[in-house]
């Protein structure tokens, strides 16, 4: 059966702008890997009359309705009441819920008011679907062909319950004829235009899986979607897919999915059970922040020197002053000093550094974009890659950092 989806979004603050909808996009996103069209997006407030003419029209041109929302105890959470009243549908309590939230308010030596037993409620002959993460159960109700689907509003809520109670419930009742997986590769160095250039026959002659290139903030992703009826079948096409895109462009490509160049470093770090320390001048101590954001970071990260002058590299970072007069700071051997003596300094297995210019104007006679990382492990000899980044000055130093973070993955993944 071919599905025609219309997502209704339920709350006065999605009107008023307070919050973002994101469950809108989260749903959207989901139900393009199951094939199911989404045609219309509407947001209600929580004002009965409005909400019954919204489902109405979506009645005339979608067999697959998602209401989100209005599911709590509060006088102005009539979803469901809404719905049932339209459909001539009773609502009765589901044991399972009311005992839950009875539980809750015990556990937590609260009194439970009357109306949270309004949360329990569901429509009678509806599957019901465990809020695992709060207390409002979800639902799916089919009436006259066509699916209606209740799920919380926060998305810590409806989230889960989509993933592990929306989407196996589908399967298993047949509605859904074929499994359609996403992966997503991500790559580093390498534009856009390049990168659909060394994949363009394959890009051209697409069928099943299906090729997406797309470019974010400086970096370029591949979204490789493919469709079959068993998940073992198409995780069997992505991974020959995968394979074929890679031989070609492997060399650039650093992970999966919504992971980052600071996580990947991260991992690798702590697998191999090294630590890094910084030095920075014109990223201004943005490698330490981006790395310092990942959860664990005090494990690999012993600490970072922000050198934004001369005097600072030579007096802290003993950068020899001959360097300093006769290449300048803005140079591969400052920046090969810098990498090994803050290894040194902070007693770490890693020292990296950053200097160049950032703009708006040239330094030391050297144009702006003009950047050096340097890469100093133990036992090694140290490696200063050189770059001329293009951009405004933040882009400068945002894509310096990342560089810094994409050089060592690849120095760390050596020899794997």
């Amino acid at each position: 059966m071919d599905f025609n989806a219309e997502i209704i979004s339920v709350g006065s603050e999605l009107l008023l702008g307070q919050i973002l909808n994101t469950n809108a996009q989260f749903l959207s996103k989901e139900l393009a890997l199951l094939g199911i069209n989404v045609y219309h997006h509407t947001a209600v407030g929580d004002n009965a009359y409005r909400m019954k003419n919204v489902i109405q029209n979506a009645q005339e041109r979608a067999n697959f309705i998602i209401l989100t929302g209005g599911l709590g105890p509060t006088k102005d959470d009539v979803t469901k009441q809404t719905l049932a009243k339209l459909l001539q549908a009773e609502l009765v309590y589901d044991k399972d819920a009311l005992t839950k939230i009875m539980n809750y308010f015990k556990k937590a030596n609260r009194t439970m008011t009357e109306n949270n037993r309004k949360q329990a409620l569901v429509i009678k002959g509806a599957h019901v679907l465990e809020n695992k993460t709060g207390m409002a159960p979800g639902m799916v109700y089919v009436h006259n062909e066509i699916i209606y689907i209740l799920l919380p509003g926060p998305p810590h809520e409806l989230q889960p319950m989509f993933l592990n109670e929306v989407k196996p419930f589908l399967h298993k009742q047949g509605y859904l004829s074929h499994f359609i997986i996403s992966r997503v590769l991500r790559f580093y160095g390498i534009g856009e235009s390049q990168l659909e250039s060394e994949l363009e026959d394959l890009i051209e002659n697409q069928t099943n899986p299906t090729i997406a290139p797309l470019a974010t903030r400086g970096e370029v992703t591949i979204r490789l979607t493919a469709r079959g009826k068993t998940e073992k079948e198409v995780n069997e096409l992505l991974d020959k897919e995968e394979k074929k895109v890679l031989e070609r462009t492997g060399r650039y490509f650093y992970g999966y999915d919504s992971t980052s160049l600071p996580l990947e470093v991260s991992k690798l770090l702590e697998q191999k059970n090294l630590r890094i320390a910084s030095a920075e001048s014109l990223t201004g101590g943005l490698f330490s922040q981006l790395l310092t954001k990942v959860s664990g970071a005090g494990s690999i990260f012993n600490g970072g020197i922000v050198s934004y002058t001369d005097e600072v590299k030579e007096n802290i970072l003993q950068v020899p002053r001959d360097i300093l007069q006769r290449d300048g700071a803005v140079s591969s051997n400052c920046a090969l000093k810098m990498a090994e003596n803050v290894r040194d300094l902070l007693q770490a297995d890693i020292g990296i550094s950053f200097t160049g210019v950032a703009g708006p104007s040239k330094s030391e006679n050297k144009e702006i974009g003009t950047v050096f990382i340097g890469l100093a492990f133990k036992k090694e000899p140290t490696v200063v890659y050189p770059l001329n980044l293009v951009g405004s000055r933040d882009t400068i130093r945002k894509s310096s950092a990342n560089y810094g973070f994409y050089y060592l993955l690849k120095h760390l993944k050596k020899g794997e």
